[in-house]
Formats: structure tokens, sequence, C-alpha cells
């Protein structure tokens, strides 16, 4: 199975999952000829510009129209994609682009027109809030056309610069001249092209029958594949399941309590896999209670994880050993031993010595202002997560802290975390393929200027980052698991839980990373 695009999963605010894929489908049935596969997706992706796109339900969409220049298996191996071979050296990769490649409008992809993808991105004018997260920092780009080469280069060795370009979907055609016609269309190189985009509801996309240049070589002539491919939106998990059973869909992903259902019912195809972490983030800006690390480590310790953890995935996690999901380049547990443990008798104190005194009421206030908590999550995530969410409110009362739950969906979810900063404490699942498609989120400048929504200071990690990037990939990897750990030691952000999702079929069959849909690998069965 092949990675269609690596992720950077910051829940609603996610680029494209992956983690360690697996096949779902239908137990009975030979391949179908043709069809319209029918997937569901949690939310509308709005915009549909991969230079803009920070939503995991955007990137599932945009994965059915548009390429990357190498792609990842599920054991971490690169495989050919746009280009067809690649030379690497520590500061920089050339790539080799095959020939054959065209657009979906038809003209060829050209190594220029991959050099304006990167010059896009990394504009200043253009915000783009992939660069420095999926495109490394200083990233250029130098094409030659008459060779059908493009070299991606970076100011200084950086460890991931090969399997980073597994990350960065590429616009060609019209939509490279005029960006405006991707806001709610697509132009690129992919096995799909958007026929119809209806907001809230569908989007629609038609097979391209000549498309022969998908991750190993994947083509879209092999029996099965579907010619229309629908990601309806479906909010509901509930109601997402019923349309399984019914027929109204051919897949789907589900966290919460619906999957039981699915797992007993006849004819439904599923496999089980990871997709980021449920964890929280404390938001460390200057007016902020959680600024002082001791209130971070004692709102830690006030809290069970490993309650929390059954509670937040409904009993289908698993312990959490770090950041970066399979398949890992590097090795290794970075959370145990590093989390502050759970004491509650040792969080009050802590709060107190703080100067957070309670008061009459049961909470805590110093210098006049309350100790209050406004706790953001996403509803898309099942009701787990809201769960989770009341969990961690009932904690923190007991310790003196007053906490305002805020659910709200996904795109809503991202306004907060990069616009209005409107929240204390942040749910916020997170899967990515690379530890240095974390950096940008975890250190560096706080937004608006920068990615870092949670204002996070971490000196530690930042030099340990520093040394990291500068080495080839197993060479640095004791130095990026050791950067992880002192952001737990820190309680820059708490991990929880592994979380799974059931990703289930009908009538079909698929392969998954993550929660996005490979689509050269979608087989209609018999029945669909």
């Amino acid at each position: 199975m092949n990675n269609k695009g690596a992720a950077a999963v910051l829940g609603a605010v996610s680029l494209l999952a992956a983690g360690c894929g697996g096949t779902a489908g239908s137990p009975s049935g030979a391949p179908a000829g043709g069809g319209t596969f029918t997937y569901a997706i949690t939310g509308d992706p709005g915009a549909l510009d991969p230079a803009t796109s920070v939503l995991s339900v955007t990137n599932n969409v945009l994965a059915m129209a548009y390429d990357t220049l190498v792609n990842t298996t599920a054991d971490g191996t690169v495989v050919s994609g746009l280009a067809e071979k690649w030379d690497v050296r520590p500061d920089a990769v050339t790539f080799t682009l095959r020939k054959d490649v065209t657009c979906s409008d038809g003209s060829p992809l050209t190594p220029r027109d991959v050099a304006a993808n990167i010059a896009h991105i990394t504009d200043p004018a253009t915000k783009s809030p992939i660069n420095g997260v999926l495109v490394p920092a200083g990233l250029a780009a130098e094409a030659d056309d008459a060779a059908g080469t493009v070299k991606l280069s970076t100011p200084k060795p950086f460890s991931f610069i090969l399997q980073s370009a597994a990350s960065i979907f590429i616009v060609c055609g019209k939509g490279l001249k005029d960006r405006t016609l991707l806001t709610r269309g697509t132009s690129g190189s992919g096995p799909y092209r958007l026929t119809e985009a209806v907001p809230g509801d569908h989007y629609t996309f038609r097979v391209r029958q000549d498309y022969a240049w998908g991750p190993g070589g994947a083509t879209t002539k092999t029996p099965g594949q579907p010619t229309t491919i629908v990601m309806k939106v479906v909010l509901n998990e509930q109601t997402a399941a019923n349309l399984l059973i019914s027929g109204g869909l051919n897949g789907a992903e589900l966290y919460g309590a619906d999957r039981a259902r699915l797992e007993a019912t006849p004819g439904i195809g599923r496999t089980v896999q990871p997709v980021g972490n449920g964890q929280f983030f404390y938001h460390q800006g200057a007016d902020r209670p959680a600024k002082d690390p001791a209130v971070r480590k004692a709102l830690t310790q006030a809290v069970d994880l490993r309650q929390l953890a059954g509670i937040a995935s409904g009993g289908t996690g698993r312990p959490v050993t770090g950041l970066v999901l399979e398949p890992r380049p590097c090795r290794g547990d970075t959370v145990t031993g590093h989390v502050p443990p759970h004491d509650a008798a040792a969080a009050s104190a802590a709060l107190d010595a703080a100067g957070w005194t309670k008061g009459a009421d049961g909470i805590r206030a110093k210098n006049g202002n309350r100790l209050t908590l406004r706790l953001l999550y996403s509803t898309a995530r099942g009701s787990g997560v809201q769960a989770a969410a009341e969990f961690l409110a009932d904690a923190w009362k007991q310790a003196g802290v007053e906490v305002k739950l805020n659910g709200v969906i996904d795109t809503k979810a991202a306004e907060s975390l990069n616009v209005t900063q409107d929240w204390d404490v942040v749910w916020l699942p997170i899967g990515v393929t690379l530890p240095s498609q974390l950096v940008a989120f975890l250190s560096g400048p706080a937004v608006p200027k920068g990615a870092n929504f949670a204002h996070i200071a971490n000196a530690r990690y930042e030099k340990l980052v520093a040394e990291a990037s500068a080495k080839p990939a197993q060479e640095g990897c004791p130095l990026w698991q050791q950067a992880e750990s002192a952001l737990f030691a820190n309680a820059d952000l708490v991990p929880v839980v592994e979380n799974t999702i059931l990703v289930a079929a009908r009538n079909a069959t698929f392969e998954a990373l993550g929660d996005s849909v490979l689509p050269t690998t979608i087989r209609m069965t018999e029945g669909g």
C-alpha cells in the first residue's frame, strides 16, 4: 500500500493524515467494472487549493485529483510518483520526472510547473500554512525542462528532504496560472478530476482513463476501478453507519460507538488502524494561566491520563509512545517516564505554591483573576472526545479550576486555533509521518505570524531539533526522540492515547492510510 502524501495532522488542523495502512473491503464479490464509489467525509473541505489546505478532510478530497513527486509505502519505502528516479544529497534532492504525465486539462506536466508550486508555497505573500511544515523551511526549487529534472534544496542539510516530497500536492495546468479556479475546482495530474462541487453536500470526481503514474506506477485500468467517486459530507457517525448498512455508502471511517455495530454486520469489510494521538495542548500566551510551567504540570498531574485514554478512545485506543505514526523513521518510546504522573494532592499543592488559591466557591484565583480554562475540541471525532472533555473539566474542577467547554466543527476549530485564539486548552489529535513536520507547530513564531498556535517556547526542544535537522535521518533519530520527550516533560502538550479508527467498506475494497483513501486502490465488487 502506498502513501498518497505524508500526514501532518493537527486534528482539526490536519495535513493529510497517514499512518499504518490497511485494506477495507467487502468480504465477498469479484471486481465489478466501473460504477460509483461513495465515501463519507466528516465535514465540508472548504477551499480546495492545496497550498492553503490544513484540514484532513480537505486533503482526503484533494488526494483524488493530485499527485506528489514520490510516495511512501506502509513500511516507509519511498516509491515513484510524478518522479521516476531521484538523487539525494544532504541539502538537496534532484527528481527526474516521468515524461508521460499530463494534467487534467491535457497539458503536460513540466519541471517548471513543479518549481512554480514550491515558489508559490514559499512566497511570503501566499501565507501558506504548509510552508515550513510539509514544505521544509527555506526550500527552493530549480527546474531544468530540457533535462526533465527539478532540484529541491534547503539552505542547510535537512534530515528528511526526500521523504518530505511525498507531502506536497502538485498543481498544474490552468489552476497553476489562475489559482482562483482552485477555490471550488481542481487542477492536478491525479487519477480523478473534480466534475461537481456542492459545498456541504458532496464532491464528485470522474476517472482519468489515461492515468498511469500513480504510486509505484499504479494506473486506473485495473478491473474494478470506479468510474466515479463521490465524497459525501456526512456529519454524524450514526448516519454514516446507517448508510453503510443500507448500501448508501461504500466507505466510511468511524471513531465512536457505531464501530461495534458495523463490526457485527455481515457484508461489511473493515480494518482498524491508527490515525494520530488524542492529546491536549496548553495555550502559553503571555496573558494565559498556562504560561507558567508550574501551572501546566499541576493541571496535568490533576488528571488520571489512563482513565482519560479509555474514555477518549471508547476503549479502542492504544498506549501512546510518540508523536510520529508508523512507519516511523525513528523508533522508540518518547512518552513513558516523561509526562508528569497523576497526583491530585501534588497538583493542588503546586497550584497553591504558584499563587492560585481557592475561594469560597472552590475556584482558584490569583491577583483577582479566576483560574478559568476554555477547553476547545472538535465534535467530528466521535462521542469519546466529548466525554474526554467532560472528564477533563471534572478533574480540573476538583482541583479548583473553572472550565468552559467549547465543542465545534473542524472548520471552526481551525479558526479558533489560527485566528481568534479563543481557547486555553485544546484537545487536538495529531499524526505526522516525519518529526520535522511538527517543528513549525511546536516552536518558532506564534500565530498569526507562524504556525505555533499554542505559543510554545521550549528551548531544549528547539536546540535538539536544530541539531537533529542537520544530520541524516537515522543518525539524527536519538535527537529527534529527545526533543519529543522535552515537550512532554515541560507539559507543553500531553499525549493521552493513540487513536484508532474503523475503516469500513461495503461492495468495494480500498486501501487507506490514516483517514485518507488511496484512490488507485479502490475496487468496486459485485453488488456494488
